[in-house]
């Protein structure tokens, strides 16, 4: 009777905490705007602390680092403790770590600081989906996610034009400041509105080790995508070393919630339909302004405009996705998004000497329109599907999924191109390449979709079978899943 009575609660209990959801917004916003913003002062930063260039992009790797490789220990223990708690302490982490980046002296100094910043910024990329998950109903979590989604990529957008007014009127370490006022602001927003859910207790020494696997893995592979450049392909190897440490950590006892969600076929897809879109768009980003510059003999500050084309379809088409999600469902959304953004892929197949700025520039909105309906239902889709009891784990995986993505698509476009002598055909391989890779991230959505038309109670069955197993080692009164009967 206990655990019906405490379900009852968890039902009632407050929904469509919009404050909270522009809190996790402003909170993705600042996030977007640090990757883009930081990429733009990096030659600052080099000429200021007189750092090598091969150095100074680990001021941006130095930042992923710890994203990916804490993302998923820092979800399992996000799973057991008050998220409240979290948020104030590693918004609190980051304007700290901010304030050290920008009074750094030496580049080491910097790295560090960055590094700091990835670590808290991993518990804050794990607890934004789960907070936006609890703080809204079923019905409108679709727009909860298409108002994130649009307020990241105005984020990517704003960057580069905010960055470059501050490195020129101020100085590259304001960059770093900025991040200190608005930290304050989601503070004061958690204290107010988002409640307690448990107590707040350290990692205990499983979490520990599993990072000491997962770190060592990321790194072998981010080396290896770093290095392997120019003519050096063979740089890619290094990443087998992160097989063994990948097979340990499977092993583990912590690696349990992770498997338990990828059982459920209603996680594995969106994982996967993510992580093919990062790559997707970690190319586009890296590959289009070669083909602007070196091909089409575009000017630089042409080539920034143009690339804005991507960001700006995908955050006009974000709250529509989130509208369309709620209203037919977020697999149904999901699809037309990576329809769309394969058509925009294909239309720049053709790209050539011939081309014009403009006839790439109108192939990127495509491109961004389809990652725009694509984020937010796949997102929502995701997180609902997930038990209640791993939410954090889920929000963690999508992490994952796309930083992972992102930082493979620059890899595969360099591998591409380069094999093909980097001419004209070897950026079009490269857009064939990505077109692949989002079909085969779309073929798990669609028979999944299939699926569910098929048997509606499906869904709830495996959210319930996998909740099962992790109630094992947890409380009676825990078992709740996430309404993923509302998709």
């Amino acid at each position: 009777m206990f655990a019906a009575q405490h379900v009852r609660t968890v039902q009632r209990s407050p929904v469509n905490r919009w404050w909270v959801v522009g809190g996790m917004g402003l909170a993705v916003f600042l996030a977007s705007l640090d990757m883009s913003i930081v990429n733009v002062a990096l030659p600052a930063v080099r000429d200021a602390l007189d750092a090598p260039t091969a150095i100074t992009q680990w001021v941006v790797l130095g930042y992923l680092l710890p994203l990916v490789a804490l993302a998923l220990p820092t979800g399992r223990w996000l799973d057991d403790v008050d998220h409240r708690s979290v948020f104030i302490w590693s918004s609190t982490g980051f304007a700290i770590a901010s304030l050290a980046a920008g009074l750094a002296p030496k580049i080491g100094w910097l790295i560090a600081a960055r590094m700091v910043q990835g670590l808290f910024g991993a518990a804050l990329m794990a607890l934004i989906p789960v907070l936006i998950t609890t703080s809204v109903e079923p019905g409108v979590r679709g727009r909860a996610m298409g108002v994130v989604d649009t307020l990241g990529m105005l984020g990517l957008i704003s960057g580069p034009a905010i960055g470059g007014v501050i490195v020129a009127s101020v100085g590259w370490p304001w960059i770093f400041y900025l991040n200190v006022p608005a930290c304050v602001g989601l503070v004061l927003l958690a204290l107010v509105h988002v409640p307690r859910t448990g107590r707040l207790r350290p990692p205990g020494r499983a979490a520990v080790v599993e990072a000491g696997f997962l770190a060592g893995s990321t790194i072998a592979i981010m080396l290896a995508l770093t290095l392997a450049t120019g003519n050096q392909p063979q740089w890619l190897f290094l990443g087998l070393v992160a097989v063994p440490l990948l097979l340990i950590w499977r092993r583990l006892p912590a690696s349990v919630p992770v498997r338990t969600l990828l059982t459920l076929p209603d996680m594995r897809a969106p994982l996967a339909a993510l992580a093919a879109t990062a790559v997707a768009s970690g190319l586009i980003f890296f590959i289009v302004p070669f083909l602007l510059v070196t091909i089409l003999a575009t000017s630089v500050p042409l080539t920034g405009i143009t690339m804005l084309a991507f960001p700006l379809g995908a955050a006009a088409l974000g709250p529509l996705a989130g509208l369309l999600a709620d209203r037919y469902g977020p697999r149904r959304t999901t699809l037309l998004g990576l329809v769309v953004l394969t058509s925009g892929l294909l239309l720049l197949l053709p790209a050539g000497p011939a081309w014009s700025a403009g006839d790439v520039a109108w192939r990127l909105t495509v491109a961004g329109a389809g990652i725009g309906l694509f984020n937010a239902p796949n997102m929502s889709a995701a997180m609902s599907a997930s038990p209640k009891a791993l939410l954090g784990t889920a929000g963690a995986a999508t992490s994952v999924a796309r930083q992972g993505g992102f930082a493979l698509g620059p890899a595969v476009a360099t591998l591409v191109w380069g094999l093909s002598g980097y001419g004209a055909g070897g950026i079009r391989y490269a857009f064939l390449v990505a077109s692949v890779v989002v079909v085969l991230g779309a073929l798990p959505v669609a028979r999944e979709f299939w699926r569910n038309r098929r048997a509606p109670g499906r869904l709830t069955m495996f959210v319930r079978a996998g909740s099962s197993i992790r109630r094992r080692n947890r409380p009676a009164e825990v078992d709740t899943t996430v309404d993923s009967e509302q998709q």
